[in-house]
């Protein structure tokens, strides 16, 4: 017989009650990061959209964050809240007036929330009414309306590496009240953190539902294969509240990628019977058709793009056309990852480098000092030379030569680098 843990989840017990508890985000929390800065120096809380994928700590951090402000805060979700309990949360607010510090806002899931519950919280938001934290899995470009998102800051949280979650697992053993009644022993954990995905509330959830598969008394000796065949007789646990969703997704892409229109076409009926957003479903498509296929069929940007604003306009049940038909084009378009290889290189390249001198002759020359100072002199108008093309230098002088893009192998870019050839040789080395 199992001796069944309670019915309170790992995950929640086990969350973080101090800014010192808390695993990750370095980049935030950090020495002489923003976050910290903020908290330390007690400078006035900005209005904040959290962006990051699930268990990352986004809910926690809010949290906290008015915990070390002594702050009141205020919590919502998007999927169970309406306009109504916005404007209610408000005005309870603005009723206190002066007389403490301004209140926290959290919204969990507000990407969930549409474009009249967004509207309806400018306004506090801009006369400081409340601070508002948003917490969201998907890009707040897309998901939070302008006025909104240019009102909040926003922080990407990254998934916590394999020692942090580690570190997450044997913290639970050595402080969980529950757990160090049971003799427990890590002898393997990469299958957990496999499951798991990063997703540190998932990994908790996970470790201790293998535990309880071991009889009362018996020391848990968890193994990858112990943990592969506990899960596996258990995946209705992954289903529940959508668990599989970056899953499925992530076939879904990397079928595409790999040219498989059948695969590809099995995750997308997935994520339709599923109830995914159809918007959601395009965007990934829309990113993938720039990622991994780029300059070889420019045209799969456009079919992807022209989908993504049709779904939002036509929607189930119809849209399913639509994307299974953009799904197959991708899945069969010749694949480059040179432009994304080309971004990914020049971003590293200015981290390295910092801002370069922009040579003279590329400066704009708006005043007569500037054009005293030789700003533009020397540049070279390219439609003045035959073939509409002078060589020139366009780079900083310290990273000239620096080549970041190579053309990939297909008909489309293997014209392309002929081309660069042409122009480009002995300095680019094409």
């Amino acid at each position: 017989m199992s001796l069944h843990l309670p019915n309170e989840p790992l995950a929640e017990r086990m969350r973080p009650s101090t800014l010192e508890d808390y695993a990750g985000q370095q980049h935030l929390l950090g020495e002489g990061s923003v976050l910290r800065k903020i908290l330390d120096q007690k400078i006035p809380l900005p209005s904040i959209i959290f962006w990051g994928p699930p268990g990352v700590g986004k809910t926690t951090l809010a949290r906290l964050i008015a915990e070390v402000s002594q702050t009141q805060i205020y919590t919502l979700s998007a999927i169970a809240s309406g306009v109504k309990d916005v404007r209610d949360v408000i005005d309870s607010a603005a009723r206190q007036g002066g007389l403490m510090k301004k209140p926290v806002l959290f919204i969990d899931e507000i990407h969930r929330f549409s474009k009249s519950q967004q509207d309806s919280l400018l306004g506090a938001v801009e006369k400081g009414i409340v601070t508002l934290i948003g917490a969201t899995t998907e890009n707040p470009s897309f998901e939070v309306i302008p006025a909104l998102l240019s009102r909040c800051q926003v922080y990407t949280l990254k998934s916590l590496d394999k020692a942090e979650l580690i570190a997450l697992l044997h913290r639970a053993l050595k402080e969980d009240r529950y757990l160090k009644m049971r003799p427990v022993e890590i002898v393997e954990s990469d299958a957990l953190l496999r499951y798991s995905g990063g997703d540190a509330r998932k990994l908790l959830n996970l470790f201790e539902l293998v535990i309880n598969t071991f009889p009362a008394g018996e020391t848990a000796i968890i193994t990858n294969e112990h943990t592969t065949l506990a899960l596996q007789s258990n995946l209705a646990f992954y289903d529940k509240n959508g668990e599989q969703h970056y899953e499925i997704v992530s076939a879904f892409i990397k079928s595409m990628r790999g040219s498989d229109p059948n695969a590809a076409l099995y995750y997308l009926a997935r994520m339709m019977e599923g109830g995914e957003d159809p918007k959601f479903i395009a965007r990934r498509m829309l990113i993938l058709a720039a990622e991994d296929i780029g300059n070889a069929n420019p045209t799969a940007m456009i079919l992807a793009n022209n989908t993504f604003q049709s779904v939002a306009v036509i929607g189930y049940p119809e849209c399913d056309l639509l994307l299974a038909q953009t799904v197959v084009y991708l899945a069969c378009s010749p694949k480059s990852n040179a432009s994304y290889m080309a971004i990914r290189a020049a971003q590293d390249f200015v981290r390295k480098t910092g801002d370069l001198p922009i040579p003279l002759h590329l400066r704009n020359a708006p005043t007569k000092l500037m054009k005293e100072l030789g700003y533009g002199e020397e540049y070279l108008y390219a439609h003045s030379y035959s073939g509409n093309f002078i060589d020139q230098e366009f780079m900083p002088e310290a990273a000239a030569g620096t080549k970041f893009y190579d053309p990939g192998s297909n008909p489309r870019e293997n014209e392309m680098r002929e081309k660069l050839r042409k122009q480009w040789q002995e300095k680019y080395g094409y």
